[in-house]
């Protein structure tokens, strides 16, 4: 899935000189923490966060009087004076997971998108990222996640689908985690079932090994030393 399908278009921006009161109140009322900078023709030139405007405020050491003094003359300044310039940008073609990537990678909690005049057509956040996922998923539908560890060989996955769809049960998802050891996997199908207990049955039978989800990803956290 490209990220033009879940990326946020309706977007509000913001010109250089706009005063940092007035980008404040749009990013309170819109209840947003990324507000982009673009030039009269539509080309992303800045991108003004939420902790920026946070580190522009006064210090709270201030008294009362003199914070709201400080505070009145500082919401004068512009967003150009405090937008950060240097910026991580994705294309249109991008998919979901450059995004995701791209975000993990250089720690990001939004991604513009731009097209190839840079001009910004979108904006890619990670609340934009979670709802996709969740879309793929299939999770936002009640079910069951299961955790099923098998050997490493051709032929796992299919018995394990064959199963449950003998139980005329729907998957919303399948994912494998590849970081066990060298001759084992975990599958995790999520069920859109709650009533598992034939196809546990079935699996335990078939030699399978089921593993608690939670006790999985807990035991494969790094150690603490």
């Amino acid at each position: 899935m490209f990220i033009t399908d879940m990326m946020k278009t309706d977007l509000i921006a913001v010109r250089p000189e706009t005063t940092l009161v007035d980008a404040i109140q749009l990013m309170e009322t819109g209840n947003f923490r990324h507000l982009p900078v673009i030039d009269g023709d539509g080309k992303l030139v800045g991108m003004v966060t939420d902790r920026d405007m946070r580190s522009a405020k006064p210090s709270t050491f201030l008294s009362e009087e003199e914070y709201q003094l400080t505070f009145d003359k500082v919401m004068q300044h512009t967003v150009g004076e405090i937008m950060t310039t240097e910026l991580l940008t994705v294309a249109p073609y991008f998919t979901l997971q450059d995004a995701l990537l791209v975000m993990r990678q250089k720690k990001v909690g939004a991604l513009p998108v731009v097209d190839e005049k840079g001009r910004l057509t979108g904006i890619m956040s990670t609340r934009d990222l979670l709802k996709a996922f969740v879309n793929i998923m299939g999770i936002g539908e009640p079910g069951t996640l299961l955790c099923i560890l098998v050997n490493e060989q051709p032929g796992q996955l299919k018995k394990i689908v064959d199963i449950v769809t003998e139980e005329n049960v729907s998957m919303g998802s399948v994912l494998v985690a590849r970081d066990w050891d060298e001759k084992k996997r975990a599958i995790f199908p999520y069920l859109l079932t709650n009533n598992v207990i034939a196809i546990k049955k079935k699996l335990l039978d078939q030699g399978f090994e089921l593993i608690d989800p939670m006790g999985w990803y807990l035991g494969h956290l790094p150690q603490k030393k």
